[in-house]
């Protein structure tokens, strides 16, 4: 029995490992075919390796206007969505930490309701122009300016800063803001990290609030571009008579809007995983 457990982390690192080699696959695919020649593709002979290789699908890309206009807008609720997000989740679930906040346990109970029924759309939808945010980059901001899980993740973080260090302070004159500036936060960078990534890919992929609240086209966010080039084929209009096809530019698009998550993901990886442990285990 005890050798059939020595082996078992071999056997289950190889699964791992297939696993995630086969969810490679898609994605070296579209890569493969974005770097290849029209004709190659056309022709069904692009696998996991680029055929013919070219650059003319990314020189039409990025050549387009409307590519780093939606880019530029995507850029931007990005930095500033994730950037106000962390701080309202920040200050909300140092908040709800303290087990001498009134009407905390009716608070974490409406926070859990959220998970467990989210608000319907049409409702959403009503409440967004009531507020005259349609047609606003606002929309794509505000409704998820905190998310539920996240704020949990916090709460638990800040529950296990030592109370010691947070009564040293109040001792020497410190207000709660400050003590929450000085101390706090500083001690937060993992956990901050990690749900900085969440909340930077979900405002970097938001796709369903551009379709519902934007009219303007030129607020059209790089997930909406990319929707138009797949499923409306506007990719032939950047063809412009070239030997490119329709179906490398849009895998160019597809690797132009994913590259940045990709990039910026193994820059903060030791933080990430930190944060996550810490926020998911109370001592």
């Amino acid at each position: 029995m005890n050798k059939r457990l020595q082996w078992f982390p071999y056997i289950n690192g190889f699964v791992l490992i297939g696993v995630g080699l086969l969810m490679l696959i898609p994605f070296l695919n579209i890569l493969a075919g974005s770097f290849s020649s029209g004709q190659a593709i056309l022709q069904g002979k692009v696998t996991i390796f680029p055929v013919n290789f070219t650059l003319d699908n990314y020189a039409s890309v990025l050549r387009n206007a409307a590519i780093w206009q939606s880019f530029g807008i995507t850029v931007w609720v990005t930095v500033a969505g994730t950037l106000v997000s962390l701080l309202f989740t920040a200050m909300m679930g140092y908040g709800l930490s303290k087990e001498q906040l009134r009407g905390r346990a009716v608070i974490m109970i409406l926070i859990i309701i959220t998970i467990v029924f989210p608000a319907p759309l049409i409702p959403t939808y009503l409440l967004i122009k009531s507020l005259g945010m349609l047609n606003s980059l606002n929309a794509l901001i505000i409704p998820g300016l905190i998310s539920a899980f996240n704020l949990i993740i916090m709460i638990s973080f800040f529950r296990n800063i030592p109370e010691g260090l947070t009564e040293a302070a109040t001792i020497d004159g410190c207000s709660e803001f400050k003590i929450f500036r000085v101390i706090v936060l500083p001690l937060s960078l993992p956990s901050l990290m990690t749900i900085g990534l969440f909340y930077a890919v979900g405002y970097w992929n938001g796709y369903m609030n551009a379709i519902m609240y934007l009219r303007d086209p030129d607020l059209y966010t790089l997930q909406v571009k990319l929707r138009q080039l797949i499923v409306e084929s506007d990719a032939g209009s950047m063809v412009q008579g070239m030997q490119l096809s329709v179906e490398g530019i849009k895998m160019a698009t597809i690797i132009v809007a994913t590259v940045p998550v990709l990039l910026i993901y193994p820059m903060i990886q030791k933080h990430f995983i930190k944060g996550a442990l810490l926020g998911s285990v109370k001592g």
